[in-house]
């Protein structure tokens, strides 16, 4: 079939992004309105403002660092009117997140992509997404169903396999994920497929046992391809919110972390986690999930996010 340009399957999710986030933004937004609508600053519009961002899910740590930027424009006089610091909000907001890259790293003989997540973050969903966005955009994914523990996600995983038109290794289950995972990588060398999406096991992020086993996974790559895996991707759920900092932080410390994937980004969630998430981890949303269909899911855009973020407060 043919492959449909990117930018057009970007336009046509953002545009749902944006419409998902409205219910989510009904506890906030009269608060944002008030805030950047009144005429002019007045005594109580920092304080209103920390106390709408906070709600907004920005974290605190996010909060107090644009205040602290629009305070000094403020001071400056380059600030006079709160319609002017939804502007400066959104511009310094954008200058924090566009330097960290967002690109998924694919360069490979193949490619391997370990996803990693807690029990309900969406991970198996996630993965069966992004296969079809990356079919879409011309490559020839495979999956692999290294998450053993469950004969449910393997059959889960061989589903999402068939909607997104991409095969899928699989043992039995039980098997050993560092097995599977190897065997994904060969069987895409023999076919010419790239990249390899690597289905690990749900797991709490207390769990050390569990944790080493991601990393045995790890190795069993490295000795196939010693820049294996070339992402490691955290699938968060957005609903969580501050929560999910600490579900990330343990990750990282395990087996290092390239990017995060935020799904259930619908309207009962505070979309302002992302901003907190990157500020307090220094790792980067590369991929942005709002439902369950196959396109559902997106590389992420900060400024079409910071769009559909602030869209309601302008009116727009």
């Amino acid at each position: 079939m043919p492959v449909e340009p990117e930018s057009t399957l970007r336009q046509g999710f953002w545009k749902r992004f944006a419409k998902s986030l409205d219910a989510g933004r009904q506890a906030y937004v009269a608060d944002m309105k008030e805030v950047f609508g009144r005429p002019a600053i007045d005594a109580g519009f920092w304080d209103d403002l920390e106390a709408t961002l906070i709600a907004a899910d920005a974290g605190a740590r996010v909060t107090e660092r644009v205040i602290d930027q629009l305070r000094n424009q403020a001071a400056g006089a380059h600030l006079r009117s709160p319609a002017q610091a939804l502007g400066y909000l959104k511009a310094d907001l954008l200058d924090e997140m566009r330097p960290r890259s967002r690109q998924l790293e694919l360069d490979g003989t193949p490619a391997v992509l370990l996803v990693v997540g807690v029990n309900g973050s969406g991970k198996t969903t996630t993965i069966g997404k992004l296969a079809d966005l990356l079919r879409r955009e011309g490559r020839r994914p495979l999956l692999a169903a290294a998450d053993t523990y469950r004969a449910a996600a393997i059959d889960q995983l061989k589903l999402w396999g068939q909607r997104a038109q991409v095969e899928v290794v699989a043992h039995q289950p039980g098997a050993d994920p560092g097995a599977v995972a190897y065997d994904a990588v060969q069987a895409a060398r023999a076919r010419g497929a790239n990249p390899v999406i690597i289905d690990t096991a749900g797991r709490l992020h207390t769990r050390s046992d569990l944790m080493e086993e991601l990393r045995k996974v790890r190795r069993v790559l490295q000795r196939l391809d010693e820049r294996a895996p070339h992402e490691v991707l955290a699938v968060l759920d957005a609903h969580v919110g501050q929560n999910s900092a600490q579900q990330v932080r343990v990750f990282q410390q395990a087996i290092g972390l390239t990017g995060l994937v935020v799904t259930k980004m619908d309207g009962s969630a505070r979309a302002g986690v992302v901003l907190s998430i990157e500020a307090e981890l220094s790792v980067p949303v590369k991929l942005v999930g709002i439902g369950e269909g196959l396109d559902d899911l997106n590389r992420f855009d900060p400024e079409q996010y910071l769009d559909a973020l602030l869209r309601a407060e302008e009116g727009t």
